[in-house]
């Protein structure tokens, strides 16, 4: 995402939106993958700030946090609210004026190359300018509710009630680790422990705050990235090795859990080692 600030002067702009003029006191804000060009009317000075999407959706996320389970919710929410491509903000020049020394300094401290080394100013100044710019941001109205859907989500759970453990929940848990490969049912789970199928449900759910088929994703995506980090293994032979017997299914649920693939994954691993 693009946050472009104009500072002085004025242009065109064509992008989906069609042709608009921007001009001192505007702020123009670009989705990813949005085409978009300019033609001055005269010499034009403007500051742009690029966004990282995954970033984003992590603010999301915890503006929201109280009601959103994890990033998947965030994702979805924030593709209905905001709609819109390409905006173009009119702040006015003394809301502009105001966010030009951050805007200054964020640009010195990229051009240093300390936004690493000062990473907490760089996230201040951030917040410092979003807070002016994002009451101007057109946003679609959405009904905010708790998910449903936080305890079959493959994600560590945030909120909830932490119960007294039952031995029987400890030996699911346990049975699923030991046999991490092996391709549970959840009637093979309540054999093991002898209920029936909705009291072991419930059980465990109320000692580990997701389902024994999601804690059984989140400990295969633990070992998935385990494998990946410190082995040589192929990652279908890694996938297999921790039950997943289909590639294009596992690095789905892989991603759900730890937001990349598992080729991205790898990726990462090694060029940080």
């Amino acid at each position: 995402m693009k946050v472009i600030i104009v500072r002085d002067g004025s242009a065109i702009l064509f992008s989906e939106f069609g042709q608009r003029l921007v001009k001192l006191g505007d702020v123009v804000l670009l989705c990813a993958n949005t085409l978009c060009g300019s033609e001055p009317e005269c010499p034009i000075t403007a500051t742009t700030v690029y966004m990282d999407t995954d970033y984003l959706i992590d603010q999301v996320f915890w503006q929201h946090v109280g009601l959103l389970c994890d990033r998947l919710d965030a994702r979805e929410l924030a593709s209905a609210m905001y709609v819109e491509p390409a905006q173009v903000l009119r702040l006015g020049e003394q809301r502009v004026g105001l966010v030009m020394p951050w805007l200054d300094e964020l640009v010195r401290l990229t051009v240093d190359g300390d936004q690493y080394r000062r990473f907490n100013r760089v996230q201040a100044l951030w917040f410092s300018l979003a807070d002016v710019i994002a009451p101007f941001v057109k946003v679609s109205p959405v009904r905010l509710t708790p998910s449903q859907r936080e305890r079959i989500r493959p994600t560590l759970p945030r909120h909830r009630q932490f119960n007294p453990l039952r031995t029987e929940a400890r030996k699911i848990a346990d049975l699923l680790r030991s046999e991490l490969a092996r391709r549970w049912t959840l009637d093979d789970l309540a054999g093991e422990i002898h209920l029936s199928v909705s009291q072991m449900t419930r059980v465990f759910t109320d000692a580990f705050g997701k389902t024994p088929l999601a804690y059984l994703t989140i400990i295969r995506a633990e070992e998935l990235a385990r494998l990946l980090r410190d082995t040589d293994l192929p990652i279908e032979a890694a996938m297999r090795q921790v039950g997943w017997h289909s590639r294009g299914h596992g690095s789905q649920l892989f991603r759900q859990y730890v937001g990349i693939t598992p080729i991205e994954y790898r990726r990462l691993s090694a060029a940080t080692a």
